[in-house]
């Protein structure tokens, strides 16, 4: 069955401006990249989704800070002064600097695939469906962070949960930063089995996903927090997916696997510090692919992340061609240091997964 790609040129809007990290011709170069490495075709559609309308995004957020975050990036995006309560509802990291692009406009887009990709996997459309430019996990109902206006991926799990009744959604979050967004929508919510891979929070933002938040009440068990250690590389990751996200993901039994993240765990990412190689991102996006074997095959794979502009577009396509079986090639675009050449962080990795099972031992009998 075709796989869906959501890509549109106003995703390149997604631009806080001259000198922020993320900037939005990340999109524009993918968009290049893909076209050339893989043309569309039976396999692939490149599809456009609406922008997200004020009560999509009521969805996850509230009112005020809809209203507040429109007008903000609006009066930005003009080099319009606009009354500054920005501390209120966002982080620093949010500030646009110079003329950034139609920020809010673009983050509707995101959200709006979100709700596409939904529609599709749910119609039957597409077993598989792509958003690129997904996956802004850190953004809450009143406040964004992280670089993150609105939580594609809280709204991709509530749609389907308010719109098709689904009752066991699996998120798997593998940037390279902690979702604490999405954390919190679904901290006490077991519908929604969170796991979340990540870089050791006590050595990068956001100081949050660590191995004994657990989740609370009814949720209790459903948030599983694996904090990787620094430079940990492609024998940690295929440990943690071994030993806790699928054995974890059979017993759940998922309706439909989210997943989020980018290229932000290569080694050569300027805002991290962890050891993927290409072959990794690969790798995830084929255990991605096994897993969905138990629901169906419905993945909605959501793609943003990425400060190293010559890894992103490689570490980005790999993921796709993981999930989808696509056997095309796909190098590193640059030598990969000695120090990645073997992954020296499994012991710490698993002294992790130790961890990781001792905490949720009492709510997963594979974990025993």
């Amino acid at each position: 069955m075709t796989t869906a790609i959501l890509y549109q040129e106003g995703l390149k809007e997604y631009d806080f401006g001259p000198g922020h990290a993320f900037r939005g011709d990340r999109y524009e170069t993918f968009a290049r990249f893909l076209k050339d490495k893989l043309p569309t075709d039976d396999e692939y559609r490149i599809l456009k989704a609406d922008p997200a309308t004020d009560d999509d995004l009521l969805l996850i957020c509230q009112k005020d800070y809809i209203e507040f975050t429109r007008e903000f990036y609006r009066a930005a995006n003009l080099g319009l002064p606009h009354p500054d309560r920005f501390s209120f509802y966002h982080s620093e990291d949010n500030r646009p600097s110079g003329r950034p692009g139609k920020l809010e406009e673009a983050a509707r887009l995101i959200i709006g695939q979100a709700k596409l990709a939904g529609q599709l996997v749910q119609s039957g459309a597409s077993k598989k469906v792509v958003s690129i430019g997904g996956g802004l996990h850190h953004a809450k109902p009143g406040y964004g962070e992280g670089f993150c206006l609105y939580n594609d991926v809280a709204f991709c799990a509530l749609y389907l949960m308010r719109e098709y009744k689904l009752e066991r959604i699996l998120i798997l979050d593998t940037d390279a930063h902690a979702g604490n967004g999405t954390s919190e929508y679904f901290y006490g919510d077991p519908r929604v089995l969170f796991i979340d891979l990540h870089q050791n929070p006590a050595t990068i933002y956001p100081g949050t996903g660590f191995a004994n938040q657990v989740g609370e009440g009814k949720g209790k068990g459903f948030t599983i927090n694996v904090p990787l250690p620094v430079d940990a590389g492609y024998d940690s990751y295929r440990i943690v997916f071994e030993t806790i996200v699928e054995p974890v993901t059979r017993e759940f039994q998922p309706q439909i696997i989210i997943r989020n993240g980018g290229s932000d765990p290569h080694f050569s990412d300027g805002l991290t510090n962890l050891g993927l190689t290409v072959a990794g991102f690969r790798m995830i996006g084929e255990r991605v692919r096994e897993m969905a074997k138990s629901c169906d095959d419905k993945v909605i794979d959501l793609i943003a992340s990425g400060y190293n502009k010559e890894a992103l577009p490689h570490a980005w396509l790999a993921l796709i061609a993981g999930l989808t079986g696509n056997p095309m090639q796909i190098d590193e675009p640059s030598s990969v240091p000695e120090q990645f050449s073997a992954d020296r962080a499994l012991a710490e990795t698993r002294q992790v997964i130790a961890e990781v099972k001792r905490n949720l031992k009492d709510y997963w009998v594979c974990l025993r």
